[in-house]
């Protein structure tokens, strides 16, 4: 029986090639993912360019700007402080940052632990955050505090959530207040050397200015072109928004999140980061989960952690599985990059891999290996993959932004019929799909559903006819 990491790494070619059509699909510059099981690195790939403008391409060397993945380093940073005794989470804010206390805000009442769980009412960025287009530098020490002084009071503590990144930038403040040291070096020797992670830091390094993944504009109105953005620091937000890394090294991260891994945290403090502390909805729909310093995300059965990023330029996202020890992480340098849609599509793909939905009849004796069966194809309809996941074929429509609703599972009847598993949908479950193969042996059409597919360069060189009436016949 081969474990989950086996699984993993035998989907990981997969995977690989339906992000490399997501992206594709979506016209993105680039896209950088890591897939991580307990202590294997069970993929790392880069697709796409550094630079659209340049025509760099991408490598999974290539730094990107994790923005708000800062937040989850910034917790970590203040429970190892609880656990050392030289913090605690009720302590008001304004004894670090006493310039709070001196000016009369309300916020100076703040705890720790609400600020990390955005419930402490205070202002979001500012009433002057034009930082997000660079038409301003962001936020020095004292602009954060004068933002917090002159309106920074919008909600009472504990109303409502409320997502902030000034808040944040007042941990990172008592941080540097508890420590005697810039926030910066404190997270460097406190999170990223204990964990080797040398692509990985807390603010913009100029010095490594060429290593960096250039940041794009987003398609605004169906645009076709992507301009490139510049590359700032984010001074005293770095707490907020300021992380630079890879999806490889997200991955190493990740798994320090894992219960019963204590290189940053004890599981006591992990459990407090990663329990739920607010729902979020809009119009009676839930709209997300918050706990300390961690966003909250469930796929199917598994309860994740981790967080996105959004920086001028770069969407991000890691998703984090505590328990049963998988790290997802998909950077892209789009500022509309679809990392979350990326990142859960990954782990849907990874839990079919994992967990069969349909049991169906072993290949018969004779019959080809899968993986001859395999392949992506396409009909005016789209394009369609079969694949090997968990030793087993499956159907997958690999351009929708979910995968899962529309995996089907499948039986090889013989070498040139496979068949639709019997169960619940929309597609022809129980049905048969007809193959023919080329003289190599290699599957040259297919039909399902009765629509005929074939691989791609041939389906594009047919499509001219297929906008005709009776098309099909003459070619």
């Amino acid at each position: 029986m081969p474990s989950p990491t086996d699984t993993v790494r035998s989907a990981a070619g997969y995977l690989r090639s339906w992000m490399e059509a997501q992206s594709m699909h979506r016209r993105l510059p680039g896209v950088q993912v890591a897939v991580r099981s307990a202590d294997e690195l069970v993929l790392s790939a880069a697709v796409g360019v550094a630079d659209a403008v340049a025509g760099t391409p991408l490598t999974t060397e290539h730094l990107f700007r994790i923005a708000s993945h800062s937040k989850t380093f910034t917790a970590t940073a203040v429970l190892q402080l609880v656990e050392a005794g030289r913090m605690r989470l009720d302590d008001p804010i304004g004894r670090y940052v006493p310039e709070l206390e001196a000016g009369g805000s309300p916020i100076a009442r703040a705890t720790v632990r609400e600020l990390l769980g955005h419930q402490s009412g205070v202002v979001r960025d500012g009433a002057h955050a034009d930082f997000w287009q660079l038409g301003q530098p962001f936020h020095d020490r004292d602009g954060v505090i004068a933002e917090v002084l002159r309106a920074g009071v919008v909600h009472r503590r504990n109303e409502h959530f409320k997502y902030s990144n000034i808040g944040y930038a007042l941990v990172g403040l008592a941080i540097e207040a508890v420590t005697g040291t810039s926030y910066v070096e404190h997270l460097r020797t406190a999170v990223l050397e204990p964990l080797g992670l040398t692509r990985t830091g807390a603010e913009y390094d100029p010095a490594r200015a060429d290593e960096y993944a250039a940041g794009h504009t987003g398609l605004l109105l169906g645009e076709d072109g992507r301009t490139t953005i510049e590359h700032v620091d984010t001074r005293a937000m770095a707490a907020a928004t300021g992380f630079y890394s890879t999806a490889e090294e997200l991955t190493v991260y990740g798994s320090a999140h894992f219960l019963g891994d204590e290189r940053l945290l004890t599981d006591d403090s992990k459990r407090l980061m990663q329990r739920l502390e607010s729902v979020v909805t809009a119009y009676g729909t839930e709209v997300g989960r918050y706990g300390v310093g961690m966003a909250l995300v469930t796929v199917g059965e598994r309860q994740l952690v981790g967080h996105s990023g959004g920086y001028p330029g770069h969407s991000t996202q890691t998703l984090i599985d505590p328990v049963g020890k998988l790290v997802v992480s998909v950077l892209t340098n789009a500022i509309d990059g679809p990392a979350e849609d990326l990142a859960v599509g990954l782990v849907k793909l990874i839990d079919v891999a994992l967990q069969p939905r349909a049991e169906v009849p072993p290949p018969p004796a004779g019959a080809p290996p899968l993986a001859s069966f395999t392949g992506r194809f396409a009909s005016l309809w789209g394009v369609l993959d079969i694949a090997e996941l968990g030793g087993r074929l499956v159907l997958v429509r690999p351009t929708l932004p979910d995968p899962l609703p529309a995996v089907e599972e499948l039986e090889v009847v013989d070498t040139g019929t496979l068949r639709v598993a019997a169960q619940p949908g929309f597609g022809p479950a129980g049905e048969l799909i007809p193959l023919e193969r080329d003289a190599d042996g290699r599957v040259a059409s297919l039909r399902v559903g009765g629509v005929t597919s074939r691989p791609v360069e041939e389906f594009l060189r047919r499509r001219p006819a297929m906008t005709r009436q009776n098309g099909l016949g003459s070619s």
